[in-house]
């Protein structure tokens, strides 16, 4: 695939690049705010709604599962399915083939709360992503995803250290 930053001189490739990162510092900024702000409407601690996206999103999933995927403690994770279950966001479930094994699954009862908490920003991005052809999506989705790869990759670095 023959690179969109073909012919820029040196100073200015480094210029966009910096533009890009600094886009992205502002993007996760932005919405960590969002979340904040969503889960205090919902009562949830950051990292309560952070675990319920990723159970709603690669669910059902053990907690160690959860643990890893979120780079957590196991202990820590115990906590957080708690307040979750208390609050009527999970369920943990016994594995009929492994009656040891437990599976978090969210509950949809309360999606609507969360979908309405969201929907500005949603109707936002609907409104962003309308004004892009479909290659131009395929490429930013493609560029999202190596992103978000590349920060796992380098989360899963610091882990090791």
């Amino acid at each position: 695939m023959k690179s969109i930053a073909d012919g820029l001189s040196a100073p200015r490739r480094r210029q966009l690049n910096r533009a890009v990162k600094e886009s992205l510092r502002d993007l996760s900024n932005q919405l960590s705010v969002l979340n904040h702000h969503v889960g205090a409407r919902l009562e949830l601690r950051d990292v309560d709604l952070d675990c319920l996206d990723l159970i709603t999103r690669h669910g059902p999933l053990s907690p160690s599962a959860l643990a890893q995927r979120a780079g957590l403690h196991p202990a820590t994770v115990t906590g957080i399915l708690d307040r979750l279950q208390r609050g009527g966001w999970v369920t943990r479930e016994r594995d009929p083939a492994d009656r040891r094994a437990v599976a978090v699954r969210a509950l949809r009862a309360r999606n609507r709360e969360l979908f309405q908490l969201y929907s500005a920003m949603n109707s936002s991005m609907d409104q962003i992503c309308g004004e892009y052809s479909q290659p131009e999506l395929e490429f930013l989705a493609e560029f999202l995803r190596r992103s978000a790869d590349a920060g796992r990759a380098a989360a899963e670095g610091l882990t090791r250290i």
